[in-house]
């Protein structure tokens, strides 16, 4: 049976080889990009089994319309994947509001955008699927990245309770925390705060200083050689995921992201734990315990 996705950012991270494998096995894709004739060698190829539209997240009602005209076009969409975002980095002084607006508007309000928009295209047609492409930096915080995660800890909180709100609908979610990619989402896509020496020595700095390639024998390709995701075997897990019967709300690619995601949770809980009696002593004396 034929399945019917829209990819956003359909150019850059797990999209490109998810699309790749999708058009291979047969399924019908629609696409978005940001650069006109970015995918004409698969429209070549595979004719009118990839529809393409060019969208800006940014843009509310440029959103609105593209998915609504996928819909119509396609006669139907099984699977919606919000995959388009980018990277900030640098310290958190560092960036400009205007860059971590732009972040936002992207990584948070444009995922949100897309899904909104397919909704209640979703329930007309009685149900679907909507994938989540997050990050292992949804479930932790570190010194360069703050602004990155934040936008990605948003995403998850947001797709966590939307999962709830749809699953009456036949609708189901599931968000993707992979781990280190390799693709150009940092070589192309990063983009930084103006660097001050007040951070340059400091973590936040030392970690731009790597993300730039710019520490001494630490180019582009040693780095590559150092992030462990293989995006092939990640798109084919997500397609193959989402072709189960049951999809998990969360699903780690990556064994950087077992990691990272299981260490930030086992720090938290165990933090937790020792403020527990803290807590419970600021509770009101004549407080009704439900049950």
């Amino acid at each position: 049976m034929t399945t019917t996705w829209l990819i956003t950012g359909a150019t850059g991270g797990l999209a490109t080889p998810m699309i790749e494998q999708l058009l291979q096995r047969g399924d019908r894709v629609a696409a978005t990009i940001r650069k006109p004739g970015a995918l004409d060698h698969w429209k070549q190829q595979y004719g009118e089994q990839l529809w393409i539209a060019e969208l800006d997240l940014t843009h509310p009602e440029q959103v609105k319309n593209v998915v609504k005209r996928a819909f119509a076009e396609m006669g139907t969409i099984d699977v919606i994947v919000n995959n388009a975002a980018y990277g900030l980095y640098g310290a958190v002084e560092e960036a400009s509001d205007e860059q971590i607006e732009h972040l936002f508007q992207t990584n948070v309000f444009g995922s949100l955008r897309v899904a909104r928009a397919a909704l209640p295209l979703l329930r007309q047609q009685g149900g679907g699927q909507l994938v989540q492409i997050a990050s292992m930096a949804g479930h932790y915080s570190t010194p360069g990245m703050g602004l990155y995660c934040a936008s990605k800890w948003a995403v998850e909180a947001a797709m966590e309770a939307l999962a709830l709100e749809v699953a009456p609908f036949h609708i189901r979610t599931m968000i993707v925390d992979p781990g280190g990619i390799r693709t150009n989402f940092i070589t192309s896509n990063a983009v930084f705060g103006e660097r001050t020496e007040l951070y340059r020595g400091q973590e936040a700095g030392q970690f731009v200083s790597m993300m730039k390639g710019e520490l001494p024998g630490f180019d582009e390709e040693t780095f590559n050689r150092i992030v462990i995701g293989d995006p092939q075997k990640m798109a084919k897990q997500i397609i193959q995921t989402v072709d189960e019967d049951q999809m998990p709300l969360r699903l780690p690619l990556g064994s950087d992201a077992y990691e990272y995601i299981r260490k930030a949770l086992v720090d938290r809980l165990d933090a937790l734990e020792t403020q527990k009696e803290l807590a419970f002593s600021t509770d009101a004396d004549d407080v009704i315990r439900q049950v």
